[in-house]
């Protein structure tokens, strides 16, 4: 199994402490390359249940994505350290291309990230 990178998982942990999304990021895991923002899980969940819920046909999913109305029980703990990175804003590199166009949401197991470094890749037609 493969262990994730130290550094990485303390730059995931330090967007989940400081609930920032500014942080741009592109890894390469197998079989892509994902490049964009990260996100705080919370935040990420947050904004995939808004587009599940405008759809018509997806809407019943939303509630995956949605904390559960508060019953009176506490909620689970968190996990000390993060296990995934997640991406909005973000694009799988295709040549010199980025899909899809205006950025997707992109949830990465950190152990499957065997390369990464800070920042956004852009990309221009040549």
């Amino acid at each position: 199994m493969a262990h994730a990178d130290d550094l990485l998982v303390d730059i995931a942990a330090r967007v989940e402490s400081e609930h920032d999304s500014r942080m741009s990021l592109t890894v390469v895991v197998p079989g892509a390359v994902i490049t964009g923002r990260l996100a705080p899980e919370t935040l990420w969940k947050q904004r995939v249940a808004e587009v599940l819920e405008a759809s018509d046909q997806l809407a019943g999913f939303s509630s995956v994505f949605t904390p559960p109305r508060a019953t009176g029980e506490p909620p689970e703990p968190r996990a000390a350290r993060p296990t995934h990175l997640h991406f909005h804003v973000a694009r799988i590199l295709q040549g010199n291309v980025g899909l899809p166009d205006t950025g997707g949401m992109y949830r990465v197991a950190l152990e499957d990230v065997s390369a990464w470094t800070i920042g956004d890749l852009r990309y221009a037609d040549q």
